[in-house]
């Protein structure tokens, strides 16, 4: 066994409601805390931040920094001041300051630093956004560049991601790594289910179709609703759509719902947590995401955790794990793609239902219970430098 490392996470939040780049950090750090290992984690959260409270790991919250660059002279003092205490620093995300900070403290120093980019890099963002992406341009050369150049390995969460990333700018290098990322597998507890229906007992006899993630854009609620109101069964349906608006898109969505006729069958419950999330699981017939870009799909992994046949597009990095393990189905993200997956499941017989849903948990068990996670990214931060 490896000796204990006293390893630094650096990532801009731990609000989950921003989505899964902090469950994944949390499930990470408190994986490698159960090997022995000792884990501090730097946030630009305020202190105050309600999320952090009940956090079971030393964390450093630093402040939220300025404007939306989240520029921070105090994160570099503390790095400058504190950062040579740690064996191993890990960045999670680029194109804020945190990860240029990383960069002037650990650059050329005898502590390696690893970066996750964590979908960041994905070329969705520069044909959807193709302004934002001018102005990366701007801004790579001289930061980000450098940031992945000189890292002792940049860390994808699945070999999708790795191939995508190398599409988004010509000026490219790094030390590549594959390492997927994990969830914490907690068994659902008797009364989750019992006790979400009872908050939502329009779901009692349906078959329930479970959305959980960001109301966003991105993750094809609109085309979701389009598909679902396309759906001709003879059986009750539901459709779940459970997570935060952070940028005022509920209310459109609730105009389309009406406009569909869909009052009585979609259900908005805003984020869930604990038991209610796990009751959600719990309540379901099979999760759908038909997202246009999703790095690795925290929420799927939930999803197969709780043998959950999972409904992806194949934006989704993770889909051809999925696919090879027949634990869901894969469709394009669009109206056509997505009102596929729904019928295609609506259509699937009995027996095969259950088929996949044993595969379902098979697949989460050999590819993304967290101890899986831990043991790929250990092997990695274990490498001797010149093998990086």
């Amino acid at each position: 066994m490896s000796s204990a490392l006293k390893i630094l996470q650096l990532v801009h939040t731990l609000d989950p409601s921003v989505g899964g780049v902090a469950t994944s950090v949390l499930a990470l750090s408190r994986g490698l805390a159960r090997r022995g290992h000792n884990i501090d984690i730097v946030v630009l959260d305020e202190p105050s931040a309600a999320w952090i409270k009940n956090v079971d790991l030393t964390v450093h919250a630093l402040g939220s920094g300025l404007t939306s660059y989240r520029y921070s002279p105090v994160l570099l003092a503390w790095l400058q001041k504190h950062g040579g205490d740690y064996d191993r620093v890990i960045v999670n995300g680029i194109w804020q300051y945190l990860s240029f900070a990383a960069w002037r403290r650990y650059a050329g120093s005898s502590i390696p630093y690893y970066v996750f980019p964590h979908g960041m890099l994905d070329p969705w963002f520069k044909e959807t956004f193709p302004l934002k992406h001018f102005k990366k341009w701007l801004y790579w050369p001289w930061a980000e560049y450098r940031v992945l150049r000189d890292a002792a390995a940049v860390i994808f969460t699945c070999e999708e991601e790795r191939l995508q990333a190398r599409k988004s700018f010509w000026l490219y290098r790094a030390r590549e790594n594959v390492s997927p990322l994990g969830v914490e597998a907690s068994p659902i507890s008797p009364n989750a289910k019992s006790e979400f229906l009872s908050r939502y007992p329009q779901l009692q006899n349906t078959r329930n179709f479970l959305f959980l993630g960001r109301l966003h854009p991105k993750k094809g609620c609109d085309i979701l609703l389009d598909a679902f109101a396309r759906l001709s069964s003879r059986e009750s349906t539901s459709l779940i759509l459970a997570g935060p608006d952070q940028i005022g898109w509920e209310t459109d969505l609730r105009k389309q719902v009406e406009r569909l006729n869909l009052t009585s069958r979609v259900i908005f419950t805003g984020m869930l947590q604990g038991a209610m999330k796990q009751g959600a699981f719990a309540s379901a017939d099979a999760f759908v995401l038909p997202s246009h870009q999703e790095n690795f799909g925290i929420s799927v992994v939930e999803a197969l955790a709780a043998s959950l046949p999972v409904l992806i597009s194949n934006r989704v990095n993770i889909w051809r794990e999925i696919d090879a393990d027949r634990a869901g189905y894969i469709e394009s993200d669009d109206l056509e793609g997505t009102t596929r997956l729904l019928e295609r499941w609506i259509g699937t017989p009995p027996v095969e239902r259950e088929t996949i849903r044993q595969n379902a948990r098979r697949c989460f068990e050999q590819r993304f219970a967290i101890d899986r996670a831990v043991d790929s990214l250990l092997r990695i931060l274990n490498e001797p430098r010149s093998a990086q």
